[in-house]
């Protein structure tokens, strides 16, 4: 690797000395910095042991960049300002030939610069990201003016959210100054600050724009017809606003497929449990099986239904042997389980005519 020394290297502190990314910061038009006396210099000169040797990159804390941050082996010359650094959190560039002009004056004649072309400086910061101011605005409204969770919370805000960094030696957080929501217009108002950081002071941390409350809620994936058994392929979860969910509406993990829909539904449309209904598994007019049973006794005969209903309900059907009318319970599909105060009646009433039915015993038998 070439090694080069400069003999008589550098000029007065900074302003326009700084490459384009420093010196475009605001901070780098400084006034420069009186040098110390010629004396105090071939003082410190005297007292620097080794060669002065140049640093590829530096990472600086204060808003000025010192001799000792640039070189190592400065000496007591190390603590003398030559530079702004560049804002807080960013990274800007100097010359070599830049960094010469700036130690003219403090005479250090050997300083080794090998195959430095500049050096890369940054000012260090603790940053807050986008995502963190973003996630902040979330948690200093969960729980609050009637919203939920943050995570149940859709951000809008509306101008750009740019991350910004302030001193490394801050600790503060983000602190909401103030706030505010209406819940009509789902509008919010936010002002943030970090408490002991000055370089907060100069950045907006004022927000705006919207918040809405979602919510899960089961949506039909199709349209339904009145009385359309739902399949689970019919059925989709979606995240909506709130305001815009039946209060009745269907949660998800809730049953709804094998339920039948009460009335039309659109694609699309939440489903409310006022919708749903069990499916009819017997029809008007439909052949059913009328079933009796008892302890001992299991009789079916072949029926006809005079009304629909489902699993449970009580509905008429005619005993198509017999033609008399009973009524049941619908027992499963094509299913009538017969019901009566009085078995034997029903027992005979579900015989076929050709079967007769025993006659009650005699008194005293």
């Amino acid at each position: 690797m070439t090694r080069r020394f400069a003999a008589t290297i550098a000029a007065p502190l900074l302003a326009a000395a700084v490459a384009a990314p420093l010196a475009a910061s605001p901070a780098a038009a400084a006034a420069p910095l009186a040098p110390p006396p010629a004396a105090a210099v071939e003082s410190m000169l005297m007292e620097i042991r080794s060669i002065p040797t140049l640093k590829r990159t530096i990472t600086v804390k204060e808003p000025l960049v010192r001799i000792g941050d640039l070189l190592e082996n400065a000496g007591p010359l190390a603590g003398v300002p030559v530079f702004r650094a560049p804002d807080i959190g960013t990274t800007g560039t100097v010359s070599t030939s830049q960094i010469m002009e700036a130690l003219r004056p403090y005479r250090m004649f050997r300083v080794d610069l090998g195959d430095i072309a500049e050096v890369e400086v940054t000012r260090a910061g603790r940053v807050f990201s986008s995502a963190e101011i973003q996630n902040r605005i979330l948690q200093a409204y969960s729980g609050q003016y009637g919203l939920g969770e943050a995570a149940s919370l859709s951000l809008t805000i509306e101008r750009d959210v740019r991350a910004f960094a302030v001193e490394a030696s801050s600790s503060g957080e983000l602190v909401v100054a103030r706030s505010s929501y209406d819940p009509r217009t789902t509008r919010f108002d936010i002002t943030f600050e970090v408490p002991g950081s000055q370089a907060a002071r100069r950045v907006p941390l004022r927000f705006t724009g919207t918040l809405v409350e979602m919510v899960e809620t089961v949506v039909a994936a199709r349209s339904l017809q009145r009385g359309d058994v739902i399949k689970a392929t019919d059925v989709i979860v979606e995240r909506r606003p709130r305001a815009e969910v039946p209060t009745d509406a269907a949660a998800p993990g809730e049953r709804v497929a094998g339920l039948a829909v009460r009335q039309q539904l659109r694609s699309g449309q939440p489903i409310r449990r006022h919708d749903l209904m069990k499916p009819d598994l017997v029809k008007r007019d439909d052949t059913v099986t009328l079933i009796f049973e008892a302890p001992g006794l299991f009789l079916t005969t072949r029926g006809k239904a005079l009304e629909a209903g489902a699993e449970g309900d009580t509905v008429t059907a005619v005993n198509l042997q017999s033609k008399r009318t009973v009524q049941g319970v619908v027992s499963g599909p094509g299913q009538i389980r017969l019901v009566s105060a009085t078995p034997r009646v029903v027992a005979a009433a579900a015989l076929p005519p050709s079967a007769p039915a025993r006659s009650a015993p005699k008194s005293g038998e």
